[in-house]
């Protein structure tokens, strides 16, 4: 194979994984909005309320964490880690989505009522670094 074979496979490799990366990210911001109550992007956009974007940030940022390990576990082969990429991706999706509900129902965290805060409150430090911790479990039982 030659140097420019070479290079464009990996941009066509690198192009699959980041559209498979956004679809993930958009999956999970989604995801996130359904078990929000209200509109997640309007409370962020036009509510400017610091809650909503540090919980919605630090999912993204767990998703971002898993495609990077199921990326980094896939060994070169592309098919393979595409598909990897986007069934950890959803499970990682799903496994915060849960935490964040249980955490709502066994901590008394209520995600309702922090969203709906003006403040930052601690309630939302702890969630958030609950999605990334969450994040990086999951992305190193991908490795």
């Amino acid at each position: 194979m030659t140097f420019l074979e070479t290079l464009a496979r990996g941009a066509g490799a690198i192009a699959a994984y980041a559209a498979v990366g956004v679809i993930l990210m958009i999956v999970g911001f989604y995801v996130i909005d359904w078990a929000t109550p209200g509109r997640l992007s309007e409370i962020i956009r036009k509510g400017r309320n610091p809650n909503a974007t540090l919980l919605a940030g630090s999912a993204m940022a767990a998703v971002g964490l898993i495609v990077a390990a199921s990326i980094w576990s896939s060994g070169g082969r592309l098919a393979e880690g595409l598909a990897g990429t986007a069934v950890f991706g959803l499970v990682g999706i799903v496994v915060q989505t849960v935490a964040m509900l249980l955490f709502d129902k066994t901590v008394g965290i209520s995600v309702r009522e922090l969203v709906q805060e003006p403040e930052l409150q601690p309630g939302a430090r702890l969630l958030s670094v609950t999605h990334v911790a969450i994040g990086v479990i999951t992305a190193v039982a991908v490795i």
